[in-house]
């Protein structure tokens, strides 16, 4: 069993992680946009759609929080959608102002059409990954954005 890492080496490896995510995330964005027979749809959009998909209907305000995103960014990304079909608005009833943005069927289709290419891309990834390591992965990025959310409150 390993030892954890002293503080300046964890330090190290973990701005190599950060250095390594960012240019993954892009190079996909950028394959899935390329190659997605739905047109019109961008990596922000993309985003509101999934998250509609996985969470059901929500407030652009919501949204935001959950993707540590600006408001106006996210209202941007929801006009473009619902420009292109794939959102509606509707009343809110704990809220008057914030109406609730939920996907329509054409919505539906297209964010499972992406969900579908993408997970196609993750398919060819190959190697000899295990569960074990994805496991390791995600514990370690789940721990690294609880740790920058605590640092961004306390700022």
């Amino acid at each position: 069993m390993s030892r954890p890492l002293d503080p300046d080496a964890l330090a190290t490896h973990l701005s190599e992680v950060y250095l390594a995510i960012g240019p993954l995330y892009r190079k996909v964005a950028r394959i899935v946009e390329r190659d997605e027979p739905v047109m019109g749809m961008s990596t922000g959009v993309r985003a509101v759609l999934d998250q509609l998909r996985r969470e059901g209907e929500r407030t652009v305000p919501q949204m935001a929080r959950t993707q540590d995103l600006s408001r106006q960014f996210v209202q941007r990304m929801v006009n473009d959608a619902r420009e292109a079909g794939f959102v509606e608005l509707a009343i809110n009833p704990t809220h008057r102002r914030s109406r609730l943005v939920r996907l329509t069927d054409t919505g539906r289709t297209a964010i499972e059409a992406v969900t579908r290419r993408e997970l196609d891309l993750m398919r060819r990834v190959g190697g000899e990954l295990t569960g074990a390591e994805l496991t390791a992965t995600l514990r370690v990025l789940h721990h690294m954005q609880q740790a920058l959310d605590e640092i961004d409150r306390d700022a």
